[in-house]
């Protein structure tokens, strides 16, 4: 047997079918003894699940976010443009604000008016009704547009680099395998299986890492950094032949061919953004802690979500080095002729990766734990929205259906978003490289989201009209500049007329700086409605107040030691920076 195989042998194949067979019967396992806990079917249940440690509750936040646009988009991006999509993914200390601030004020609002399903929910009762369904139906459109569409296409690709599955049939079958996960699964079927991959996925990822650099470095890991490092110093020559590098997270330089993309400290301020609206408003990731408010004292569940926002604040950490850093470890072996590895498609970096430096064996084991991540981010997106759409749209207007009927109404919404995002593929591949695709994506659907929620918690002037104008214009603006970006290449063509040549300031803007002042306008055309609108009620105002008993609640939920961990992840996440800049 050649254990040094840089293909999949029969071994391999062995394992992933065990050990797909084996999680499968763990989340079935799992899911039948929380149900013998239950007393019958619970929509609820199903959709966000009972209270769970806060390791689990990490882990499932972390598995949220990593899917096959990591796995693809991430590693790719790392082979064709360094580090610089890299700010992106430190956010560690962004998912801190979850925990700090947002926690504390969902519960309060679960306090003072009953129950918060859903981000709709405290849209609709700290704005209008109108606010909350506009942000249920930007929400699904969201996951139609850098979702479901994104996970399948990536998926399909790193189906095909890794196991040799024709395109289509490992973005379908990615489909329908998490479709009956999900049926059978619910949110306590996601929790699990995130409990289960998250070691798989970040130890085989980071094997990846450092065989990768021992082949690069000739069996040494430290000269392994270091001839990627200086390869990627050679990279990125700009129009004056000058090598600006792909080794640093700030472009600063006009004449750097990689200003356009991540233009000067403008790029941080932008990932900021989409970072806050993901980590703190998304109901993707706060599902995961709006699922452990059941039946318990506050300061008990504020501390167990907090620290499940800490330790993810930890494992956010590790993409870059699982991924990124491996796509950039594959384009500097790719460019030694005698390594013996090609990369024909930077988006196969990873994959490639995989099959180059793992042993046989191992591929299997590690493949399992890549397979899950897939399954268990998708089924987070289908479990959303099937939340959004019942809880949202489908029970306030038939109110005294059965659980099991709303269960069954969430899955078909699913289904239908779902086909959507596959029609939406061929679009999506016509607008760039994935990762810049996904990001551009969310730097148009960010700013709205932002505006509303931060000045609906900070002020207490702001108007509830305000929040509903805010929400639509916001997102009429980025949908017309989604058009725009398909009709000139991202704004890369010249087009001519008119029209196009007056609105160039439009549509030929930097997305990051486009986005950056689209939310600048959404506040201050919140701010001058709210001057001409009935202000929020006094029960509006009193759901956002903190009381002094509520603060000595909160206070009581956390204490030294998570300060210090929270400190942790702030100093790493600027180390990674100071190192990078």
């Amino acid at each position: 047997m050649n254990w040094n195989s840089h293909e999949f042998i029969w071994l391999d194949w062995v394992i992933i079918v065990v050990g797909i067979v084996a999680v499968g019967w763990a989340v079935w396992r799992s899911v039948q003894k929380d149900k013998k806990s239950q007393d019958g079917a619970n929509s609820e249940d199903y959709l966000f699940g009972k209270g769970e440690p806060w390791y689990i509750i990490g882990a499932a936040i972390f598995a949220a976010n990593i899917g096959s646009e990591h796995l693809v988009g991430l590693a790719g991006t790392g082979a064709k443009s360094g580090v610089g999509m890299a700010h992106w993914e430190m956010q560690g200390w962004m998912i801190l604000l979850l925990g700090w601030l947002f926690v504390p004020f969902y519960q309060l609002m679960n306090n003072k008016m009953g129950k918060i399903i859903t981000m709709p929910d405290f849209l609709k009762y700290r704005y209008t009704p109108k606010t909350g369904s506009w942000l249920s139906i930007i929400t699904l459109i969201a996951y139609v547009l850098t979702k479901v569409s994104v996970t399948a296409f990536t998926g399909g690709i790193f189906m095909e680099s890794l196991l040799g599955i024709p395109f289509w049939y490992g973005a379908i079958g990615l489909i329908l395998l998490t479709g009956v996960f999900t049926v059978l699964g619910g949110m306590k079927g996601v929790m699990t299986l995130s409990a289960i991959q998250t070691p798989i996925l970040i130890i085989g990822s980071f094997m990846v890492l450092f065989l990768g650099l021992s082949a690069l470095g000739n069996g040494s890991i430290g000269e392994g950094w270091t001839a990627m490092i200086e390869f990627a110093k050679t990279q990125n020559v700009g129009a004056d032949g000058v090598a600006y590098g792909t080794n640093h997270m700030f472009h600063l330089q006009t004449g750097d061919p990689m200003y356009d993309d991540y233009p000067g400290f403008w790029v941080f301020l932008g990932a900021s953004i989409i970072g806050f609206w993901y980590w703190c408003t998304d109901q993707h990731i706060v599902q995961r802690v709006l699922g452990q408010q059941k039946g318990e004292a506050n300061d008990v569940v504020m501390a167990r979500a907090r620290r499940g926002t800490v330790a993810a604040g930890y494992f956010k950490l590790l993409p870059v080095f699982m991924f990124l850093i491996p796509g950039m470890i594959a384009a500097a072996l790719a460019a030694r002729p005698d390594s013996g590895f090609v990369l024909s498609d930077p988006d196969t970096a990873f994959g490639s990766m995989v099959k180059f430096v793992l042993p046989a064996g191992v591929k299997g084991i590690v493949t399992i734990g890549f397979i899950s991540a897939l399954v268990a981010s998708l089924a987070a997106f289908f479990n959303s929205c099937a939340t959004l759409f019942t809880e949202d749209f489908y029970k306030p207007m038939y109110k005294d259906k059965s659980e099991a009927t709303y269960v069954m109404v969430g899955r078909v919404a699913t289904m239908g978003v779902v086909v959507l995002g596959i029609v939406w593929i061929p679009v999506m591949k016509s607008l760039g490289s994935l990762y810049d695709y996904l990001q551009g994506i969310q730097s148009l659907l960010a700013p709205a989201m932002v505006a509303v929620f931060a000045l609906g918690i900070f002020s207490k002037k702001i108007s509830p009209k305000s929040g509903e104008v805010g929400m639509i214009v916001g997102f009429i603006l980025g949908m017309v500049r989604l058009l725009t970006n398909i009709f000139t290449n991202s704004g890369k063509d010249v087009m001519t007329g008119t029209f196009w040549e007056s609105t160039t300031w439009f549509w030929q803007t930097n997305w990051l700086i486009f986005e950056i002042w689209l939310l600048v306008f959404i506040i201050v055309l919140m701010i001058v409605v709210s001057m001409f609108t009935p202000k929020p009620t006094a029960q509006q105002i009193d759901a956002i107040t903190f009381t002094g008993d509520y603060k000595e609640l909160i206070r009581k939920s956390w204490n030294v030691w998570d300060v210090v961990a929270s400190l942790g992840v702030v100093v790493l996440c600027g180390l990674f920076y100071w190192y990078f800049w």
